[in-house]
C-alpha cells in the first residue's frame, strides 16, 4: 500500500492543468477512458455538502412501498391487481404484509400515479 500512498500524494501535489495530462497520458497508455474517474476525482474537490444535492437530483428509478393498508383493504387489493399484474391472491399477499413494495424501479412520474391511486383507497404509500 505505500507505493499506492506515494502515488495518492503525488497526484494531490498536481495543478489541475498537471492531472488533466496525466488523465490524457493514461488513455494513452492503457486504452482506456477516464471520464468517470475524473468526475469522481473531482467531487472530494468540491465541498462535501454540495456533492450530497447532486447525487440526489441523479436518482431516476423509484420503488413504491404500501406502509399501511387503511379501511378499505378490498380497494386497495383491487389497485395493486391493476398496478402489478399480480393475481388475487399474489395481490392479496402483498397488502396483507405491509411494509412491501408494490412496484420497483419506476419512473418518478409512474411512482407518483401509483401513490395518487393507492392514498385515494385509503392506503400509506411510501416512495423511496
Amino acid at each position: 500500500m505505500s507505493r499506492v500512498n506515494e502515488i495518492l500524494e503525488a497526484v494531490k501535489g498536481l495543478t489541475v492543468l498537471e492531472l488533466a495530462e496525466l488523465v490524457k497520458k493514461f488513455e494513452e497508455e492503457f486504452g482506456v477512458s477516464a471520464a468517470a474517474p475524473v468526475a469522481v476525482a473531482a467531487a472530494p474537490a468540491a465541498a462535501g455538502p454540495a456533492a450530497a444535492p447532486a447525487a440526489e437530483e441523479e436518482q431516476t428509478e423509484f420503488d413504491v412501498i404500501l406502509t399501511a393498508v387503511g379501511d378499505k383493504k378490498i380497494n386497495v387489493i383491487k389497485v395493486v391487481r391493476e398496478i402489478t399484474g399480480l393475481g388475487l391472491k399474489e395481490a392479496k399477499e402483498v397488502v396483507d404484509n405491509v411494509p412491501k413494495p408494490v412496484k420497483e424501479k419506476v419512473s418518478k412520474e409512474e411512482a407518483e400515479a401509483i401513490k395518487a391511486k393507492l392514498e385515494e383507497q385509503g392506503a400509506t404509500v411510501e416512495i423511496k
